[in-house]
């Protein structure tokens, strides 16, 4: 693991790392909050995952987590949307597609499957590394994210209850079989069966069987992306017959960008927080 940065914030310390990863035969890159409190003891586990275009930067510059995680005493994880690299497949013109757009899922076409396996970076080598090299508690994990981030936290939750006490998303792609920029990503990373993509799907996945005690969402009712992309309606109708425990909260005036999550960011710290003690 290499380090690219270390800062001092509210007592704790803010790092960008790199290292080779094998999943997805690259370097990746991930940042790392981890409050003053994992000094003396191990501390518990949030994962954030970032939306379409973004890096581990975006929520580290514009989040607004630092403060209150210090004081909550939470160790946040913010791991690299895709892989990387000039031998990596890539649509340059294709915002939706490839470097970016990892979708967290593994590819299984060619040529995306040699390099695009962030399903498995994300739940298995990445925790690894976390596991070894900072003083986290992995038995308190929780897990949330921004739209295609928060598509991610939702199937990861679904796919791993045991393993994640917590999950909340913002504004986040609820059915990528039904939103109108996953189609074109989803066919070629994994094939145009469709049934294939149920496993990468919230709403598949609760309809097939898979539960989470409790999710917490938060829209804005002004995100140009509500209608066709990310339907959160779905999501509350796919959880009527179960005993998922969902608060939907829909904000007036709120757009999709970073300013609508940093609004929110101090909620789900602290709805996380209280869950994971």
């Amino acid at each position: 693991m290499n380090i690219l940065s270390q800062n001092t914030a509210f007592g704790g310390m803010q790092g960008v790392f790199s290292h080779a990863s094998e999943t997805c035969n690259c370097d990746m890159t991930f940042a790392v909050f981890v409050p003053p409190q994992a000094i003396a003891e191990k501390r518990p586990v949030l994962w954030y995952l970032s939306g379409l275009t973004c890096t581990h930067a975006n929520v580290m510059e514009k989040g607004e987590y630092r403060r209150l995680a210090a004081e909550l005493g939470l160790i946040i994880v913010c791991p690299d949307v895709s892989p990387r690299g000039d031998d990596v497949p890539d649509e340059a013109t294709n915002w939706k597609m490839g470097k970016g757009a990892g979708m967290y899922l593994n590819a299984t076409e060619k040529p995306w499957a040699e390099h695009y396996q962030m399903y498995s970076y994300i739940t298995e080598e990445l925790p690894a590394l976390i596991t070894e090299k900072f003083r986290a508690d992995m038995d308190r994990q929780g897990i949330f994210g921004h739209s295609m981030g928060g598509h991610g936290a939702l199937t990861i939750a679904l796919k791993n209850p045991d393993r994640y006490k917590t999950c909340s998303a913002f504004a986040p792609i609820v059915s990528p079989l039904q939103a109108d920029w996953t189609q074109d990503a989803f066919e070629k990373y994994i094939g145009p069966d469709r049934a294939a993509w149920r496993q990468y799907d919230a709403c598949a996945l609760i309809e097939d069987g898979a539960r989470f005690p409790e999710l917490l969402v938060d829209q804005g009712k002004a995100d140009s992306f509500l209608e066709k992309g990310l339907m959160p309606w779905l999501l509350e109708d796919a959880v009527k017959e179960t005993d998922i425990a969902l608060t939907l909260r829909q904000h007036e005036r709120y757009d999709h960008s970073y300013y609508f999550i940093s609004s929110f960011m101090d909620d789900h710290l602290r709805w996380h927080g209280q869950r994971l003690g």
